[in-house]
């Protein structure tokens, strides 16, 4: 018997890519021809947050957040299509309302990442752009940014932006990542990277300081695989699912972006949400 969550699409064509069949021969995104060399952003959109339930319907300026999201990806150059990833159908039939692609995806997925997996098997593509429902302000050019370093062959893409003050800096809710002269993570953490030893932490002394950005992009293969690998220790610890990538030897391409993350955590995010979109003419 199917599960809901394996046969309801809600889009405008309704058409998922498959996989090739048993004994197919070509490996990774060959094996699906001209879809397998697309670029899908992924949104995933839970329905029952414990601080907001329901949050990806909150009306922002009139229409839903999730449609800011979905409306403002799909604008990213090098994207080729945008999917919403659910286990709500509320949230399935809102994305269908606005003329957007839905997939109800399985009540048991622990991650974002588990999630943005479950698809990425339904929806075959070469890469796979993970940007959280809850990310209104997003920007289409760092979207783009992912998208085109992972059409240049990394696996595994994320970004940064510098730092603005000293609370980010001491925050345990601002992730911190640092990266070597090439522009790979070395690591993320919650707590102060590289620590100051020396006191410092006014506006001057934050050069070189960044604080993590949550878009991520993968490859086919390497979304795929982290899928299959169970928490691991810094993952858990810090509470970051990065940590689980790089902790296995996952090479994270780390892009600096101009982008600051304005997310809605909170019911009382939406105002100050409302108040930026309508400074842009929203």
């Amino acid at each position: 018997m199917l599960r809901p969550w394996d046969r309801i699409d809600r889009s405008a064509s309704g058409i998922l890519s498959s996989p090739p069949a048993k004994g197919g021969a070509l490996k990774g995104c060959e094996a699906f021809g001209v879809k397998g060399r697309m670029i899908v952003v992924i949104i995933p959109a839970r329905y029952g947050s414990t601080r907001f339930p329901g949050k990806p319907l909150v009306a922002i300026c009139g229409r839903p957040m999730v449609q800011h999201v979905y409306e403002r990806v799909a604008q990213a150059q090098g994207v080729d299509r945008v999917v919403v990833a659910t286990d709500d159908e509320r949230i399935l039939d809102a994305v269908a309302a606005f003329g957007g692609e839905a997939l109800l995806t399985s009540p048991h997925c622990l991650s974002g990442t588990d999630r943005v997996a479950e698809v990425a098997r339904k929806v075959a593509a070469l890469a796979y752009i993970n940007v959280q429902g809850d990310e209104p302000l997003i920007h289409p050019q760092a979207v783009s940014m992912v998208a085109r370093a992972l059409r240049e062959g990394e696996g595994m893409v994320t970004l940064k932006t510098p730092l603005e003050d000293r609370y980010e800096l001491m925050s345990p809710h601002v992730v911190k990542v640092v990266t070597d002269k090439e522009g790979y993570a070395l690591y993320f953490s919650r707590s102060p990277i590289p620590y100051p030893r020396d006191g410092r932490g006014n506006r001057t002394d934050l050069r070189g300081y960044f604080k993590h950005v949550g878009v991520y992009g993968y490859s086919r293969e390497t979304l795929l695989t982290l899928a299959t690998w169970p928490p691991s220790f810094l993952e858990k610890v810090e509470g970051l699912e990065q940590l689980r990538a790089l902790e296995g030897g996952v090479k994270i391409r780390v892009l600096e972006t101009e982008y600051k993350a304005v997310g809605v955590d909170v019911p009382e995010d939406v105002a100050r949400v409302e108040a930026i979109l309508k400074g842009e003419g929203q």
